[in-house]
């Protein structure tokens, strides 16, 4: 089992930046790739990055890529989502997620791929 217990979010200007992290336990952190994921108001949920178990492998979505940085410490079990220059289309619920993945890189980005969700964390962006 992992849990995965998010922080960080809350309200913001467009243009400006915030920092989400997500703090896991029960099992050795480096041996999860971690995700993040965002559903807002009568959408499904979506895809924003992922990092791969030591770091060296990340994956955005295309409408958060070059604005959105994801990155883990191992040695604190936290990973983080740096979000800068937001816009209103980024408000959402965002999830912090993880899966157990024995191969390089990430794999797949599918939600379904991931087994563990923490409660999310609500990021709202005004105009």
């Amino acid at each position: 089992q992992v849990q995965l217990v998010e922080s960080g979010g809350g309200y913001m200007q467009a243009g400006g930046s915030l920092r989400l992290s997500c703090a896991a336990s029960g099992r050795t952190f480096s041996t999860i790739v971690m995700g993040w994921f965002r559903q807002a108001p009568g959408k499904e949920r979506e895809f924003v990055a992922a990092i791969s178990r030591g770091g060296g492998s990340t994956a955005y979505a295309d409408s958060v890529k070059d604005r959105f940085t994801v990155s883990r410490d191992n040695a604190k079990n936290t990973v983080y989502l740096q979000m800068n220059s937001l816009k209103p289309d980024d408000t959402a619920v965002y999830y912090c997620a993880a899966k157990i993945y024995g191969g390089l890189g990430i794999g797949s980005t599918s939600a379904p791929n991931f087994n563990y969700w923490g409660q999310g964390t609500q990021v709202t962006v005004s105009a």
